[in-house]
C-alpha cells in the first residue's frame, strides 16, 4: 500500500488562518524585512512565495536584494539599518548565501529579537536550555506533520540529514525535547543508508535531487523531505518519491510539501516577534 502523502498546502492554510485572525486584532500591519543574496533559483522561489503569500495573511515584506558580488560590509550594513528600524517586526536571512560569506557571522549580526529563523545564537541557547525560543520554521512543521497524523515522537527513532551544524543541531534538541530519540548525519557519512533505514521518522535537508531512495527508507517510515532543488520550471527534493511512496507510512511531496509550511510558520514567527516588541 502506497504511504500516505502528507499536504503541506492544507496544514499551512490552518496556520495562516489563525494568523490572518491575530494579525486583525492588532493596530497595525506587522514587517518583515527579507534579505536576498545572488540568484540561486531555490532562494528566488521561496523569496517570490513568502512575498506573495504574505499579502494573505496581513504582513507587509520589504526585500533587500544583493548581487553575487555584493560585500559582507554592505550585508552587515543592512541588518544594521533594520535593526534600528522600529518599523521591522522581523528580519529573514534566505540561506544559503553565496560562497565568500560568512553564514554565521551573518546570522548573528541579525538583532535576536527580530530573528525569524530562529537561527541566532542567543536563540540556540534558549533552545539548548529549554528557555523561551522562537520555533525555527523546520523545526516547527516536524511537529505541525506529527500533530496532523496524530504520531506520538515519544521514544520514537528519529534521523536527521543535513549539511548544516545550525539545522541539524537546533531541530535534533527541539524533538529531544518532544520525546524522540533523535540522531543527526551528515549527507557525506559512510554509513548514512544503515542510519536512516533506522528511523522511523527520516527528515533530509541536504538539497541533492533524489539522493534518497526506497532502500534508505524503513517500512512505514514517516519521511519529511525538506530538500529543494529548482531545475528549470521543475522543483525536486532530496527524496525520490516514487521508489520511497512504495516503502514508506507518510511522505511529503515536493512541491506541496514543507514549503507552504515553511512559509506559514516563518509568518508566525513574524507575529510572535512582533507581540513580544510591542506587548
Amino acid at each position: 500500500m502506497p504511504a500516505k502523502i502528507i499536504d503541506g498546502k492544507k496544514i499551512a492554510e490552518k496556520i495562516k488562518d489563525s494568523i490572518v485572525q491575530e494579525i486583525a486584532k492588532l493596530p497595525s500591519r506587522p514587517n518583515l524585512a527579507i534579505i536576498l543574496v545572488g540568484e540561486r533559483p531555490d532562494s528566488c522561489l521561496y523569496v517570490s512565495l513568502k512575498e506573495k503569500e504574505s499579502k494573505k495573511v496581513g504582513i507587509d515584506v520589504h526585500c533587500y536584494k544583493f548581487d553575487n558580488d555584493a560585500s559582507e560590509k554592505k550585508l552587515l550594513e543592512c541588518i544594521e539599518f533594520l535593526n534600528k528600524d522600529a518599523k521591522i517586526d522581523g528580519i529573514l536571512v534566505q540561506l544559503p548565501l553565496p560562497k565568500g560569506f560568512d553564514t554565521d557571522k551573518i546570522i548573528a549580526a541579525v538583532d535576536a529579537r527580530k530573528d525569524v529563523d530562529g537561527f541566532h545564537p542567543m536563540n540556540l541557547e534558549k533552545i539548548k536550555s529549554g528557555g523561551n525560543y522562537v520555533m525555527p520554521p523546520l523545526a516547527g512543521l516536524v511537529l505541525e506533520i506529527c500533530r496532523e497524523i496524530e504520531f506520538d515522537l515519544h521514544n520514537e527513532k528519529i534521523v536527521i540529514v543535513g549539511k548544516s551544524d545550525v539545522l541539524l543541531n537546533g531541530m535534533s534538541k527541539i524533538l529531544k525535547q518532544h520525546g524522540g530519540e533523535v540522531a543527526t548525519v551528515k549527507s557525506d557519512d559512510s554509513d548514512l543508508q544503515k542510519k536512516c533505514q533506522q528511523a522511523d521518522v527520516l527528515i533530509t535537508a541536504v538539497g541533492k535531487k533524489h539522493y534518497l531512495t526506497s532502500d534508505f527508507v524503513k517500512e512505514n517510515a514517516i519521511v519529511i523531505d525538506i530538500g529543494i532543488i529548482k531545475e528549470g520550471k521543475d522543483t525536486y527534493g532530496d527524496v525520490d518519491f516514487e521508489s520511497v511512496r512504495k516503502v514508506a507510512g507518510y511522505i511529503t511531496p515536493v512541491p506541496g510539501g514543507v514549503g507552504p509550511m515553511t512559509i506559514a510558520l516563518a509568518f508566525r514567527n513574524v507575529l510572535e516577534l512582533r507581540r513580544k516588541a510591542h506587548p
